[in-house]
């Protein structure tokens, strides 16, 4: 296995902080999240596994979402049971899935779903070797985790890592990866970041708020959707609140979409389901937007798509029984 720092934080851009807020994100909003909320779905006893830097438990708007956490890099002498965030990233994927507070603060996609915090990166720079994001991998599996999202990439194929999120797929957990952040702007040429260019998981690509693909966002075959990547407002350590940009904002949105999903399904279809059914459910629920499959995969997550295509029947029907 490859040794030293070779896997790190998906780049990203801090575009502003702020010490309050009071709204649901745009993001949250275009994905059409408060409309599953509105039906009685919002993640309620979905566990989600989040591998990054760490998280702020004590955020306000998290409060009561963290089940636990571990610490699996050398930060703090290599104390596991210290999960300190000391970028941040960690804390906004977190809040973008699973915030609470919209009253004061900010809310998440999947406002009821629990969180398992595991630290696999490490320091204010946010790298890691490959071994902790194994471990983390592996001790999400062995907990039994709804989903595990991961904002991190490298360049590197390395075996025993695909191994670890096949291990997890067999377990039918869903794993979430940020596409990455090294587009050039050509849907012709490829940018691949390990592991979301695995076949296993979902990849996911960048949007801006205005349906755009984002410049920064990677082009590939292995694309599986795409979401909002860009100015994307959540918690921060301390009790505050940051904007930032990048295909590690996406991620988060549709892990916490899936939580949503399931708990609807499982409900319809009166079982379980497999991680591919799952994944069927989810592709389900996409639009396209017009750009090449390289760069918006199925297309934008779109919750109430069945809805919307529910609707439209009807309406068809309707017109038809008319004689329109």
């Amino acid at each position: 296995m490859q040794k030293g720092k070779l896997i790190h934080l998906i780049p990203y851009q801090l575009e502003n902080k702020l010490f309050e807020t009071h709204r649901i994100p745009e993001g949250i909003e275009m994905i059409q999240a408060p409309a599953m909320w509105q039906k009685g779905y919002n993640g309620e006893n979905k566990v989600i596994a989040v591998i990054d830097t760490g998280c702020d438990s004590n955020h306000p708007d998290l409060e009561g979402r963290v089940l636990e956490g571990r610490n699996f890099t050398d930060d703090d002498q290599g104390d596991s049971e210290n999960f300190t965030d000391y970028n941040g990233h960690g804390t906004h994927v977190s809040g973008t899935i699973a915030a609470i507070n919209s009253q004061s603060g900010v809310v998440g996609v999947a406002p009821e779903a629990k969180l398992i915090v595991l630290k696999a990166l490490a320091g204010e720079t946010g790298s890691g070797e490959y071994e902790w994001i194994i471990n983390a991998i592996n001790y999400a599996v062995s907990k039994n985790v709804d989903i595990i999202s991961m904002s991190l990439g490298g360049p590197l194929d390395v075996p025993e890592l695909h191994q670890a999120i096949k291990a997890a797929i067999e377990q039918n957990i869903l794993v979430v990866c940020a596409a990455g952040n090294e587009g050039d702007g050509n849907h012709h040429t490829d940018e691949f970041s390990y592991p979301a260019a695995y076949t296993e998981v979902i990849a996911v690509g960048s949007i801006n708020l205005q349906r755009e693909s984002s410049y920064f966002t990677n082009s590939n075959n292995e694309i599986d959707l795409v979401a909002p990547g860009e100015k994307i407002i959540s918690t921060v350590p301390g009790g505050s609140y940051a904007v930032f940009s990048g295909t590690s904002m996406s991620a988060p949105h549709v892990s916490g979409a899936l939580a949503l999903i399931i708990s609807l399904e499982e409900e319809e279809f009166s079982r379980p389901l497999s991680e591919p059914e799952i994944y069927a459910q989810l592709i389900k629920r996409t639009i396209p937007l017009g750009y090449p499959k390289a760069l918006e995969g199925n297309g934008l997550l779109y919750l109430t798509v069945p809805d919307l295509l529910a609707e439209y029947l009807k309406q068809s029907n309707i017109a038809k029984s008319m004689g329109v």
